[in-house]
């Protein structure tokens, strides 16, 4: 596998442990307001060789406990099984981050043991995923990656970044209903920057998002706000 950036220690990609970022390149999804875009056609940087991404972990495994990977969609890639599987045999955890969008694999990884975390997008309320994602139908296979993670025993979250542009508060009812039963579920805050696909989007005030974690909340969702000051 190829790498298109590296972050060698967050304390907040992966939650409740020091961690790795690897960045894998290309998506199949177009959201307007991701943040990026220069991952989406691998237009970044020389791509990092696995055997040098390999390395970087050995030498740093007294120090890090857990590898996030992340991109770009990571599930594209042929390659990520095995990658993961050297990544455990070093004693990692590993989290995993998709948009759901190529079920048969998250089903593989799951059914292998080989993730101790999931976190899942979820881009809008079903009625217009489409618009959201940048693509179209692709909302019946994120309903079985949904349906999956929430069947699943492990450590996972489903997660919205909310934009003004994109979303209305009322739609979060309808997420509400899909997401009935999950463990977890993270709203962020969007924020522009130069490498957005689609610029002249905005971010909700950090009322108006309490606002929508009050709406799930009554609904029985366990919502947090994530990254808002």
């Amino acid at each position: 596998m190829d790498f298109y950036g590296l972050n060698k220690t967050t304390l907040l990609d992966y939650p409740g442990h020091v961690a790795a970022t690897l960045f894998t390149g290309g998506c199949n999804f177009r959201c307007p307001f991701c943040h990026n875009k220069d991952l989406l056609e691998m237009l970044g940087e020389a791509p990092l060789q696995e055997e040098e991404i390999l390395g970087f972990l050995q030498k740093r495994r007294t120090v890090l406990q857990g590898v996030c990977i992340t991109g770009g969609e990571p599930t594209l890639q042929p390659g990520l099984e095995e990658f993961i599987r050297k990544v455990k045999e070093m004693g990692y955890l590993v989290k995993l981050d998709t948009n759901g969008g190529k079920p048969e694999v998250l089903a593989r990884l799951l059914s292998l043991g080989v993730l101790d975390y999931v976190a899942m997008d979820i881009k809008a309320a079903p009625c217009h995923y489409a618009t959201a994602a940048g693509r179209e139908n692709v909302l019946t296979q994120v309903r079985q990656s949904v349906d999956m993670l929430k069947g699943w025993s492990g450590m996972y979250e489903f997660r919205t970044t909310v934009v003004k542009g994109i979303h209305i508060k009322e739609e979060f009812a309808d997420i509400a209903t899909w997401l009935e039963g999950c463990r977890a579920y993270y709203l962020q805050s969007y924020r522009e920057n130069e490498n957005v696909l689609s610029k002249g989007y905005a971010a909700f005030t950090k009322e108006e998002l309490e606002e929508i974690c009050d709406l799930l909340k009554r609904r029985g969702i366990p919502v947090s706000l994530r990254g808002i000051e």
